[in-house]
C-alpha cells in the first residue's frame, strides 16, 4: 500500500527559514529541534519559546441549549462540563467501554452552549468519528481541524513577549482559561494551559495569520522550539503523552489522572469499569522516575524489576536538561509504586538503578 505524504503546516516554510531539522510525526512533517534540543529546552525554562502545535485538532459543538450540550458532553467525556462559565476550560478523557483512554482533550465553553475542543493530531478521525456516532441528537459537532493553525508560547517571559507583540491590553486569560484576541481584522482564541510545566499562552488562528504570528514572536524575543524539547520539558513535569503514558488498555486512575474523572456524576462511557476498578483497588500505577548515577537514558519498553520480580515497564525516557539526569515515566505494580522505591531497569542485558520520585520531577514556574 502506497503509504500518504506528510502533511505540513502553514508554517513548514518558517521553519525551514528558521533551520529546523524536520521529521515525520503523526502523519505531518515537524521540527524535531532548531539550535538544538538542551538549548530549545533551557530557553523555555528561563525565558521563552514558541511550539508549532498546528498539527492538534480543533472541534466545535453546540446545541440549542447549555442543559442538552451539557448532557452529551457529560456522558461521553469523563470530567463535569456543567462546572464552567464562559471561557473557561478542562482537561478531561474520551474513554472506550473498558475505560482505556482514547484520547486525553481540552475543552472550553465558548458560550454558554458552544464547546471549542483541543484534540491530539494522530487523533482527530478516531475522535471525531467516536463522538459524532456517540452523540445526542440535536447535539452538533464540527471539525474545523483543517482551518487552524496554532502556536503555543511557554516560559517565565512568555506573557511579556504576548503583550509585547499584541499590546499591553491584549486579553489575557486565567489559567484554563479562553480569551479572544482582534488582530489583523481577525480572531486569535488565547488559552492558557501548557505542557512544559511554564507560563505561556497557545493561540489557535486561521492560516492566514500563522506566518506574521510566527514572524513576530521571534522578533519580540522568543526561541523556536522543535518536538525534542517538548518531550524533555513535558517529561520533567510528568505530562503524560497519549500513545506512549496513555492508551486504550491505560485508564485514568492508573496514569494518576482522577483530577480529570467525575466518577460521581450520572453514567459515562466508561464509567462502569473505572467504578469497579476503583471497588477492586489500582493493580499498578504510572509513576515517575530518575536513574540515580550515570546511565544510559530510559527508552520506552525497558523493564522494570524489584528484586527477581518484574513490576513494570517504562513508557516515556529521556535525559533531562534540567535535573542533568536520565528520568522517565512508567506502570509499575501498585507495591512497587510509592516514591523513594529503589527498582532496577533492565537495559541491554545489565540491570541499572532508578529510584521513583514525586510528581513532578521539575517545577517551574506555571501558575
Amino acid at each position: 500500500m502506497e503509504q500518504e505524504p506528510l502533511k505540513r503546516t502553514a508554517l513548514h516554510t518558517s521553519h525551514i527559514e528558521s533551520g529546523g531539522r524536520m521529521v515525520p510525526f503523526g502523519g505531518w512533517e515537524m521540527p524535531v529541534q532548531f539550535r538544538g534540543i538542551i538549548e530549545e529546552h533551557n530557553a523555555v525554562r528561563t525565558k521563552s519559546g514558541v511550539f508549532d502545535i498546528s498539527h492538534m485538532g480543533e472541534f466545535f459543538v453546540s446545541a440549542d441549549s447549555p442543559e442538552k450540550v451539557d448532557a452529551c458532553l457529560n456522558r461521553l467525556l469523563t470530567n463535569d462540563v456543567s462546572r464552567l462559565k464562559v471561557g473557561q476550560g478542562q482537561y478531561s478523557f474520551l474513554l472506550n467501554e473498558q475505560g482505556g483512554v482514547v484520547d486525553d482533550l481540552i475543552l472550553y465553553r465558548q458560550s454558554p452552549n458552544t464547546f471549542f475542543v483541543v484534540v491530539n493530531a494522530s487523533k482527530i478521525d478516531e475522535d471525531f468519528a467516536r463522538l459524532t456516532a456517540l452523540s445526542d441528537a440535536g447535539v452538533e459537532w464540527s471539525n474545523r481541524s483543517g482551518e487552524f493553525s496554532a502556536v503555543a508560547l511557554q516560559g517565565p517571559e512568555s506573557v511579556d513577549i504576548y503583550r509585547k507583540a499584541f499590546g499591553k491590553d491584549a486579553p489575557m486569560p486565567s489559567r484554563f482559561e479562553l480569551s479572544l484576541l482582534a488582530w489583523r481584522e481577525q480572531t486569535i482564541l488565547v488559552a492558557r494551559t501548557g505542557y512544559t510545566g511554564e507560563d505561556g499562552v497557545e493561540l489557535f488562528f486561521p492560516h492566514s495569520l500563522a506566518r506574521p504570528v510566527w514572524s513576530l514572536l521571534l522578533e519580540k524575543g522568543a526561541m523556536p522550539i522543535g518536538l525534542g524539547a517538548r518531550d524533555t520539558l513535558r517529561m520533567e513535569a510528568c505530562y503524560p503523552l497519549n500513545g506512549n503514558d496513555l492508551d486504550a488498555t491505560t485508564t485514568p486512575l492508573e496514569a494518576g489522572m482522577s483530577f480529570a474523572v467525575a466518577i460521581n456524576k450520572p453514567d459515562f462511557v466508561g464509567k462502569n469499569a473505572l467504578t469497579v476498578q476503583i471497588a477492586a483497588g489500582l493493580s499498578r500505577k504510572l509513576v515517575a522516575f530518575s536513574i540515580e548515577g550515570k546511565g544510559a537514558p530510559p527508552r520506552s519498553h525497558y523493564q522494570l524489576f524489584l528484586g527477581t520480580q518484574k513490576v513494570g515497564e517504562v513508557t516515556s525516557g529521556t535525559f533531562s536538561p534540567s535535573l542533568q539526569k536520565g528520568i522517565g515515566l512508567g506502570y509499575v505494580s501498585a507495591h512497587a509504586s510509592a516514591p523513594g522505591t529503589v527498582l532496577d531497569m533492565e537495559v541491554r542485558g545489565q540491570r541499572v538503578p532508578i529510584v521513583i520520585k514525586p510528581k513532578p520531577l521539575y517545577k517551574g514556574h506555571s501558575l
